[in-house]
């Protein structure tokens, strides 16, 4: 028993120091501490200020195993310590006067001179005007997180690219998915000016009706192509039937049915540019970059610097730390 728990010790000593060393990483901006009071106060011997940094070391930050001094040095007005804990040497440093004790650090002038590699521009077919098709789920919040991303990116290219919004063939998310879709459907076939400010102002609250309002959309000409368009596609009563759901879950939703095939679309978001399918981050700048490169000859708007947040998944434009490649499907 009393071998075990040595062993323990030994490797919790271990642990410690490399959670605390490890710790820095996420705390530094250039240069990051660990703030100690020296207990046997300031000096200027370097040599005994070493010592009492071991000392320091053994008493508060390791249990069970000792750290022993390898050498000592003066780097950029600081004092440099050489450790060996457990066989392994650590490089640490402190300040001249004993106060302030780095488990670690980093060369900021070495960062600073490393040139990060090039990300690899996205391999789409070329076109003078490319076309890019985004296939969604209305209510999808992975969906909604892409078409906010792109919003940016239609408003600053405009006409030079072809966008159109599609659909996935099945819905997730119930029968106010299956009529928003149509809806856009309409929007985009009797109003295509309108779709962008509607998505705008959808993708924050999902109030169609509000939006219908803000929009000024004629809402005659909107209410007849949806019924055309229900009747043309029967929606409804594709919806009606259960026997037609996919795994008896999921309505089918047939107006882009033949694209779905095509494209091999499986969920959404899928981006497709010109005719073939491509993966790419969901924030502004990244997709102004894969769309760009589908033009032959890109225009100076492709040198804009947009934002290079992440829009968060679902209603609302708030951003997320970190991106996603998550989908609905």
């Amino acid at each position: 028993m009393a071998k075990r728990s040595s062993k323990k010790s030994r490797l919790s000593a271990m642990q410690t120091w490399q959670v605390v060393a490890a710790g820095l990483f996420v705390l530094i901006a250039g240069v990051g501490i660990w703030g100690v009071s020296n207990a046997k106060g300031s000096s200027t011997d370097v040599q005994q200020l070493a010592e009492d940094m071991v000392e320091f070391v053994n008493l508060h930050l390791l249990q069970g195993q000792t750290a022993s001094l390898e050498g000592v040095g003066e780097v950029h007005g600081v004092v440099q310590l050489n450790l060996s804990i457990g066989g392994k040497s650590y490089t640490s440093y402190a300040t001249k006067d004993g106060s302030l004790f780095f488990v670690s650090g980093i060369s900021v002038d070495a960062m600073q001179r490393e040139t990060p590699a090039p990300s690899p521009k996205p391999d789409v077919p070329k076109s003078d005007r490319p076309v890019v098709e985004l296939f969604v789920m209305s209510h999808c919040p992975f969906g909604t997180q892409m078409e906010k991303g792109l919003l940016p990116v239609l408003e600053l290219l405009g006409d030079r690219i072809d966008f159109q919004l599609k659909f996935v063939n099945y819905a997730m998310h119930g029968e106010k998915e299956v009529i928003e879709q149509t809806y856009q459907y309409c929007i985009q076939k009797e109003f295509p000016d309108k779709l962008e400010p509607y998505l705008h102002c959808f993708l924050d609250k999902a109030d169609r009706e509000g939006c219908l309002d803000k929009v000024g959309i004629d809402r005659s000409a909107l209410e007849e192509c949806y019924r055309a368009t229900d009747e043309q596609y029967n929606i409804t009563g594709l919806f009606a039937d259960r026997s037609t759901w996919s795994g008896g879950r999921f309505p089918p939703y047939p107006i882009y049915d033949a694209d779905n095939a095509k494209y091999g679309v499986r969920g959404s978001p899928t981006l497709v540019i010109n005719g073939r399918q491509v993966s790419t981050a969901r924030d502004p700048a990244s997709l102004l970059a894969t769309i760009c490169a589908a033009f032959n000859s890109p225009p100076e708007e492709c040198s804009t610097q947009l934002s290079s947040a992440t829009p968060s998944p679902g209603f609302g434009f708030s951003t997320t730390a970190s991106g996603s490649t998550a989908s609905c499907g």
